[in-house]
């Protein structure tokens, strides 16, 4: 049974509000809320925990073979009008489906990584936007996961997750306090650790070889890989480019890093 919302200051939609609009208040509470239809459908195929699952009449007249999935999968399950969702929504014509879900289990270690895989390096990525295209990209060429720095933005913020196109859910993410020292462990674990850099003098990434474990590092927007997290790297590597840009948008890097790592690597066909 569903639980009738008719108040803004019921406690379960201010404290799904604050979680869509505070970082800080996701962390604390190690919950994060996940809009729209697809989203919460690929939160509960990937085994995501649903606390609480929001919904208004409008969606179960159009989903309803979703929100009966989502009412199923969550521990609590709420109806609420239109108007009270406009309150949780961060689009501009919100699908009336909200779901309240506990954090995943990100460690600061890289013991899940596949020590035999091809992984992407991501130093204080700031763009919700670069950083959801970067993670559906590392899913959709199969790359074997993604080592963030805590400078990146919150992988769980609103844009990240629409961005990620779920990808957050099931992509293996590290998060490390330094990429300096996640290359330290990489390097002790047998991959080689390539620093990309807007340098013409860095290896040509198409020279690369990939069949070894590799690690692909990627850096800020703005001021690209820390000095000494470059300096850790096995080596410099660069993207070729015959006009007159000195650089490319992280996400567009990142993609085309990972599409040489991968098809080199076999596992994309070129």
């Amino acid at each position: 049974m569903s639980e009738i919302i008719t108040s803004k200051e019921n406690p379960a939609v201010k404290h799904a509000a604050r979680l869509l609009k505070s970082a800080k208040f996701r962390r604390q509470e190690e919950a994060f809320l996940a809009e729209g239809v697809r989203l919460c459908r690929d939160a509960a195929y990937s085994g995501v925990r649903i606390l609480r699952m929001f919904y208004t009449e409008e969606a179960l007249e159009r989903y309803p073979k979703d929100v009966e999935l989502l009412r199923e999968k969550a521990e609590r399950a709420f109806l609420l009008s239109q108007q009270l969702a406009g309150g949780l929504s961060a689009t501009v014509t919100p699908q009336g489906i909200f779901c309240v879900c506990a954090m995943l289990d990100k460690t600061d270690c890289l013991d899940k990584m596949d020590a035999s895989g091809h992984l992407l390096g991501l130093e204080d990525i700031q763009d919700p936007s670069n950083l959801g295209t970067i993670l559906r990209t590392a899913e959709a060429l199969g790359v074997g996961g993604v080592i963030l720095t805590k400078g990146c933005c919150d992988i769980y913020s609103p844009k990240v997750l629409r961005g990620s196109m779920g990808a957050v859910f099931r992509l293996p993410l590290m998060m490390a306090d330094a990429m300096e020292q996640a290359v330290k462990e990489l390097k002790q674990k047998g991959f080689v650790t390539l620093a990309a850099v807007p340098n013409r003098e860095a290896e040509n990434i198409t020279q690369i070889d990939f069949t070894l474990p590799t690690a692909v590092l990627v850096g800020n927007e703005g001021n690209g890989l820390k000095p000494e997290t470059v300096s850790v790297c096995h080596r410099r590597v660069t993207i070729p480019m015959l006009g007159r840009a000195e650089s490319l948008n992280a996400s567009i890097a990142a993609s085309l890093l990972m599409w040489e790592m991968m098809r080199c690597a076999g596992e994309v066909s070129s």
